[in-house]
């Protein structure tokens, strides 16, 4: 603190005592003021830095995920389309491969094949055959005895596959009505079929032996072209692959 002197008779009260005599009144010094920010401003700013970093956060995490997504679009478009079966025919006279086109009649390809796995065709004959025109399976064996796809007909099928030469396609009683087990296959291409039958591969491989079975003599009884081979052509084993 700072002291100031003061005479007797002097007119400041405050500052003499009773007896006249000169007292040393204080004076404060002035204090410096400290300006702290307020406890409210304070918290106001620690609230937008969160908000700030939180946003931050989330913005990160978009991008990350719409990355990830291009990546994996990426991903699958480099990825190798599903191949289609194949179904290997061995016959008493060769060994021919037909591609099944699932892609685009996946309903009489899922029937073919699953009657392929139980094993339906094995020991068939070919019991129509007519040169140029195809040969046909999946109802007799040798002896005679009959046999039926015990999952009945399916759901007639249509698409841009066409009757080509070596293509296989479904048999039924009527034109545009779904078959169920019967099969032939096009020696030569057949293009007044197409639409009304359900074709739905083609032969990728042997074809010479399609033609082979083709050309057996035969007893020409079937009234729509073809007949029975006088020598049953059997299928041994078809398997898929």
């Amino acid at each position: 603190m700072l002291l100031k002197t003061f005479k007797r008779g002097c007119d400041i009260p405050d500052t003499t005592n009773c007896c006249g005599e000169t007292v040393m009144s204080p004076i404060n010094k002035p204090r410096k003021r400290v300006d702290n920010p307020p406890q409210k401003l304070q918290k106001s700013s620690r609230k937008w830095i969160y908000l700030a970093l939180v946003l931050i956060v989330v913005v990160i995490a978009v991008v990350a995920f719409a990355l990830l997504q291009n990546l994996s679009l990426i991903s699958n478009s480099d990825e190798t389309p599903k191949e289609n079966p194949v179904a290997v025919f061995e016959t008493s006279l060769g060994t021919f491969k037909v591609e099944l086109f699932e892609d685009k009649m996946p309903i009489t390809v899922n029937n073919f094949v699953t009657l392929v796995n139980d094993g339906f065709y094995n020991g068939m004959i070919f019991y129509r055959i007519s040169d140029d025109f195809m040969i046909q399976a999946g109802r007799y064996f040798p002896d005679g005895t009959e046999q039926f796809s015990p999952y009945g007909n399916i759901q007639f099928e249509t698409s841009d596959v066409k009757h080509v030469d070596g293509s296989i396609s479904m048999a039924s009683t009527d034109p545009q009505v779904g078959g169920s087990a019967e099969f032939f296959i096009c020696d030569g291409a057949q293009h007044f079929l197409d639409g009304n039958y359900a074709a739905f591969g083609v032969t990728i491989e042997g074809i010479e032996v399609v033609r082979d079975i083709a050309s057996q003599p035969q007893d020409n009884s079937n009234p729509a072209g073809g007949g029975k081979p006088y020598t049953d052509i059997v299928i041994n084993l078809i398997t898929i692959e």
